[in-house]
């Protein structure tokens, strides 16, 4: 009897420990001596972010009032079903301006936004046939996961946890950006200055974004104490940030300048720290699974890079489809098979580039009115990052 018992008991024990360990949460690592004041505040609506009938954009707290049933994500399923239905859902910001926008007439714009219409080129020659869904930073890559988008353009940064861990395969690098703070000038005077002069602040931070990790990390490295002010919305944390009950505000270089322009009062009263605190390759996702589907979305950005290199552009495409040049010809489909071996016609990116425009184009349009340097986003020929492997 008590050779039977002893092995049952032991698989008792055994059992009770696997239950335990995985009914344990995840704790997220805190920085030492910080206390985050977390905010509920309601993001600023103006006249440039409401929608029809005075409600605020989409920025999915709202159910999407014709969801699509979600698609399994195996091979080839994914751009079947797209091709399929005749229209391209695709998760985009929605108060973002500059990258993802939606006006008060319901028009969107944007550079994510333009990325979504180069993929329905491609895939339709219609740049319209876009069902755009403004997606929190919290439910962005859940909406992705469960098929309620198709690809996601939601200046969402590539990171080890989201490709490995959320099962999400990221497509190539839009844009490259890193992680800057902002200031009042009666804080700080000058852009050079470090952390160091942050002090005791509050920072207004958005919640469920590296940015909040990197904010705990490079203040806890460089020896000072802060108070992190948490927003679930980016909008609110401005919104606190102008009404001056937070020292600083902490986002991607990009948003700073793009939203420190839209919304702060008085941009000339603040001053963006030359101090980079992360990097943040932002890009395209979808969902693991899927090759197919992730070619498309991978190339379709990578001939929108090769299109600038070569020079050609919306206004001139047509006249390089008597080129002689061996890769412009595959490219834009005139000879080969490229765009066959994606199930898709061989001129999709003769359709992107006719509709949408190159990459360069689409740069210009959105960003250079908030005056953002290309800088790394240049061509690799111009000294930048942006590279197109070959089309062969």
């Amino acid at each position: 009897m008590r050779k039977i018992m002893f092995p049952l008991f032991a698989l008792l024990v055994l059992a009770s420990l696997i239950i335990t360990a995985c009914g344990t949460p995840a704790v997220t690592p805190a920085a030492a001596q910080v206390t985050p004041v977390v905010e509920d505040v309601t993001p600023l609506v103006t006249s440039e972010t409401a929608t029809p009938g005075g409600e605020t954009p989409a920025t999915g707290d709202a159910t999407p009032t014709a969801a699509a049933a979600p698609v399994p994500v195996t091979g080839g399923e994914r751009l079947q079903a797209v091709m399929d239905r005749g229209q391209l859902i695709c998760g985009v910001h929605g108060t973002f301006q500059g990258f993802g926008f939606v006006d008060s007439a319901g028009n969107w714009s944007g550079f994510d936004v333009d990325f979504c219409r180069a993929w329905a080129a491609a895939l339709y020659d219609d740049p319209n046939a876009v069902e755009f869904r403004g997606l929190s930073a919290q439910e962005r890559f859940t909406a992705l996961q469960s098929g309620e988008v198709d690809v996601l353009a939601r200046n969402s940064t590539w990171t080890w946890a989201r490709d490995v861990e959320l099962g999400l395969t990221f497509g190539p690098i839009t844009f490259y950006d890193g992680q800057a703070i902002m200031a009042r000038t009666d804080i700080v005077t000058d852009a050079s200055a470090g952390l160091a002069a942050l002090e005791g602040a509050n920072v207004c931070v958005q919640s469920g974004t590296t940015t909040e990790l990197n904010l705990a990390d490079q203040f806890r490295a460089a020896g000072v104490n802060y108070t992190p002010v948490v927003f679930e919305d980016q909008n609110a944390a401005f919104q606190a940030y102008d009404e001056g009950r937070c020292d600083a505000i902490t986002s991607d270089r990009s948003q700073l300048a793009t939203q420190g322009q839209a919304v702060l009062q008085n941009f000339a009263d603040h001053v963006i720290l030359d101090v980079v605190m992360s990097k943040e390759p932002l890009g395209p996702a979808v969902a693991q699974g899927d090759d197919k589907w992730a070619d498309t979305v991978r190339w379709v950005v990578f001939g929108m890079i090769q299109a600038e290199e070569l020079g050609i552009t919306s206004q001139n495409v047509d006249e390089f489809l008597t080129s002689e040049d061996p890769v412009v010809r595959r490219l834009l489909g005139v000879e080969g098979e490229l765009g066959a071996m994606l199930g898709l016609s061989n001129d999709f990116i003769y359709r992107v580039i006719k509709h949408v425009g190159n990459y360069g184009e689409v740069y210009e349009r959105n960003l250079a009115t908030f005056n953002l340097a290309r800088g790394q986003n240049e061509l690799w020929t111009n000294g930048g990052l942006m590279y197109a492997p070959p089309f062969r």
